[in-house]
């Protein structure tokens, strides 16, 4: 009963907020009070079905689990297949936390167009999580568009004096680098499997790309080109080929999400004109789908130009480690500020990516969930104070801590966490990075010069604390503030406390991620040398698809058959993997960084 429901519990992650969202759209417009409790009630349940499923989820168990998988469109090989692994469950644990939180935080903050932003809020909870559960390509696609657009009306419509740029702006750089990577997505998709066995199933796709991967490889150590490599197959040959521009394709629909420099342009028009909830969602799970994106699709099914393109990838990661610290020492504006902390915190994210090491990809894992919950606090926070005094220069401040210490002090640790603190989340993430970086390909000065972007990032975060808490009132407006009231307390009280847990007992959550980071490294380093060839160690099992049952004739029964072998209807794979070399010994896992309990 229990692996019975376990293979629909993500379904019911997925569109519980949308079945709250229709019975909102029954509810009339004036009654405000019911349209946020129905909303917050609507979280809270989806929040508590996320904690459901991460406790349903077996480290130690098969790389995906809680799998839902029936035919959509068997004509085109177009499956409806949820599953998540380590690293999928922490980001939908996050996403379902963050849900009641961004209710929470615009209580008061929206007071027009009350049912249609509640409902935006339903529909984008929705579009994310299905984003992060989706094993089919294609369904992956329709959830990672599908967020545009109820983001899109957040910014647009409940955001501030330019909001309409900044929402345009945001739809139109996202979009572009989508129509890219559906592009590149079809060409994967001829490629991957012959007529009649194509899939748009991610198993599907990379495990048919295995053995051309692994033919590219070779070719490219023998120095040969798509023209002269006459040993390798038709797949592994259009792989050689025009693989690079595939990759480049998800990579650059993946860049601009994150965003990466100097795709990173619309980031700070939106968070800065985006109410109080669109920055947190945006900050919190949305840029997190494209360091996602690089980790599940980009970098595992081109593995040989993903390699290919490391330099450029970490060098790219570091400028805008650099630049956005940089940006933030020369911003008066808090909120602008803390839009290019993003930009830089999240460099860290790809920086680990790059790395291709153990420690690295930890790291980057970790920092990705550490970015959610200390980014998401600091535009919370700034929210709270904004509806106080609808500034945000932080000229307009200073000295508040005097009028309201409970909200300094929360505030402060939530600085001590972007800055990188030991005993704070974002230390475990940031150490684990540039540990991975060091010990990486990647030339000493790249890393170094992530290393020195640390000092950068403590220079403007306390620069502001002290601008804008300490020294004297200066401004009459501010005496008269006050301090956190019961709910902002229980808005903010949970992203506290995360980020101490986070940060003296990481092991649970890396304990979580750590399979996923071993299947990450070994795809990435695939075929790159003698002990990285066994096919067996890289392919993805996922669960098959149902066969279809013919009509028995009358008086006749027939025996239900029985559910695809794990690797699908399709074979994939030889039935035997290329010997080792002699005098290799058979590969094993690198260990994972393992922190004290």
């Amino acid at each position: 009963m229990n692996a019975s429901f376990d293979s629909r519990l993500l379904n019911l992650v997925i569109f519980s907020p949308l079945v709250f969202a229709a019975v909102l759209a029954l509810l009339p417009k004036t009654e405000k009070g019911q349209l946020r409790s129905l909303t917050l009630a609507g979280m809270l349940v989806n929040f508590a079905l996320t904690v459901w499923a991460f406790l349903r989820f077996q480290s130690h168990g098969p790389e995906f689990q809680l799998e839902y998988r029936v035919n959509w469109v068997s004509e085109i090989g177009l499956s409806y297949h949820l599953g998540v692994d380590g690293l999928a469950i922490a980001l939908v644990l996050l996403t379902g936390l963050l849900g009641p939180l961004v209710v929470l935080a615009s209580w008061t903050f929206v007071d027009h167009r009350v049912k249609e932003f509640h409902l935006a809020l339903l529909l984008l909870q929705t579009a994310m999580l299905g984003a992060l559960c989706s094993l089919d390509v294609l369904l992956f696609y329709v959830f990672f568009e599908a967020m545009l657009i109820p983001m899109y009306l957040l910014i647009g419509v409940w955001g501030a004096e330019e909001r309409q740029m900044a929402a345009m702006k945001f739809f139109l750089y996202t979009l572009v680098g989508s129509l890219l990577m559906l592009v590149a997505l079809l060409a994967v998709y001829f490629i991957a499997q012959p007529t009649g066995a194509r899939s748009f199933d991610y198993a599907t796709l990379y495990n048919g790309l295995l053995q051309a991967n692994q033919q590219v490889a070779q070719c490219v150590q023998q120095g040969l080109t798509a023209d002269t490599c006459t040993t390798a197959s038709p797949a592994a040959l259009a792989l050689l080929k025009y693989g690079p521009f595939m990759f480049l394709a998800f990579a650059l629909a993946f860049a601009i999400k994150v965003p990466m420099f100097p795709f990173h342009t619309w980031l700070p028009d939106a968070h800065v004109q985006a109410p109080v909830a669109g920055s947190m969602v945006l900050a919190g799970v949305m840029l997190k789908m494209g360091t996602f994106g690089f980790w599940r699709f980009a970098v595992p099914l081109f593995p040989q130009a993903a390699r290919q393109y490391q330099l450029a990838i970490g060098v790219i990661a570091v400028i805008g480690i650099v630049y956005g610290a940089l940006m933030c020492l020369a911003q008066r504006d808090i909120k602008k500020l803390i839009a290019y902390s993003s930009v830089s915190h999240l460099g860290y994210c790809m920086l680990g990516i790059a790395a291709f090491t153990p420690e690295g990809a930890t790291g980057s894992a970790y920092q990705m969930l550490n970015h959610g919950v200390s980014t998401s606090a600091l535009f919370l926070l700034f929210g709270m104070l904004y509806e106080r005094r609808h500034v945000r220069l932080m000229s307009d401040y200073g000295g508040i801590a005097k009028v309201m210490p409970v909200f300094a002090t929360f505030f402060l640790i939530i600085t001590f966490s972007s800055v990188a603190v030991p005993g704070t989340n974002g230390f475990v993430g940031e150490f684990l990075v540039l540990l991975g970086s060091f010990k990486s390909h990647l030339p000493l000065w790249v890393s170094a010069l992530a290393a020195t972007a640390v000092v950068l990032g403590a220079a403007y975060m306390l620069w502001m604390v002290q601008r804008v808490f300490f020294g004297p009132l200066t401004h009459s407006e501010n005496k008269g503030l006050s301090d956190m009231n019961a709910r902002e307390w229980v808005t903010a009280l949970p992203l506290v406390v995360l980020v101490l847990v986070m940060g003296l007992q990481p092991q649970p959550l890396l304990d979580v991620i750590a399979p996923s980071t071993r299947h990450y490294i070994d795809r990435a380093l695939f075929a790159s040398g003698p002990e990285h060839q066994d096919l067996r160690r890289v392919q993805i099992n996922v669960r098959g698809l149902e066969p279809e049952v013919a009509a028995a004739p009358p008086g006749q029964k027939l025996n239900p058959a029985p559910l695809a072998v794990p690797m699908g209807s399709v074979r994939l794979l030889p039935a035997t993997t290329p010997p080792v070399p002699h005098g290799i010994p058979p590969p094993v896992a690198a260990p994972l960084p393992t922190l004290g309990h």
